[in-house]
């Protein structure tokens, strides 16, 4: 990751406070954590605002994952029209018809068990490696699965604002 600033973290730092908020809600859909990455403005590096949002997920309560965690659709169910979801779960492109039913009912299973949606950061993961990691976590603690999470989401987190701080302004996001 480069240390410097670019175009969009120019962007980022310059745009007013609704704007701003926009932009980093569709990173993140935790208030707390859009609210905290806000405040601290401008940033001087990229390094930096990944520092921030570290920092941020590390501090976001239960209720703040939940919210976060609600702004992702299931593996293997994009949100129609929705070029981020559908270019994060690109690896379930190919996935057979029988894979996406498994994972359908593991997605149901883990749902029914901890009360959200799977979460993993699906870039660069087939759908196999996804199914993986459903069997994996699904006998997890609730505890254990919060703090998986956390981990994810920020791992979402900085590929998102990568993408919107070296995406130059009018580029599709």
């Amino acid at each position: 990751m480069s240390s410097s600033s670019t175009p969009g973290l120019s962007r980022l730092n310059d745009a007013d406070d609704g704007a701003a908020a926009a932009a980093l809600h569709e990173v993140c859909a935790s208030r707390a954590w859009g609210n905290k990455i806000l405040a601290q403005r401008p940033y001087a590096t990229t390094d930096a605002l990944f520092a921030a949002s570290d920092a941020a997920m590390a501090e976001l309560t239960a209720e703040d994952l939940a919210e976060a965690m609600a702004g992702h659709p299931p593996i293997g169910r994009p949100k129609p029209g929705d070029a981020t979801s559908n270019r994060e779960q690109s690896g379930m492109a190919g996935a057979s018809d029988e894979l996406k039913e498994e994972l359908l009912e593991l997605n149901l299973a883990y749902q029914e068990k901890f009360g959200h949606v799977f979460l993993i950061c699906a870039t660069g993961r087939t759908g196999e490696q996804m199914r993986d990691a459903v069997r994996n976590r699904i006998d997890n603690s609730p505890e254990q699965e919060r703090e998986i999470v956390r981990v994810e989401l920020g791992k979402i987190n900085r590929i998102r604002l990568t993408r919107l701080t070296e995406t130059a302004e009018g580029d599709a996001a």
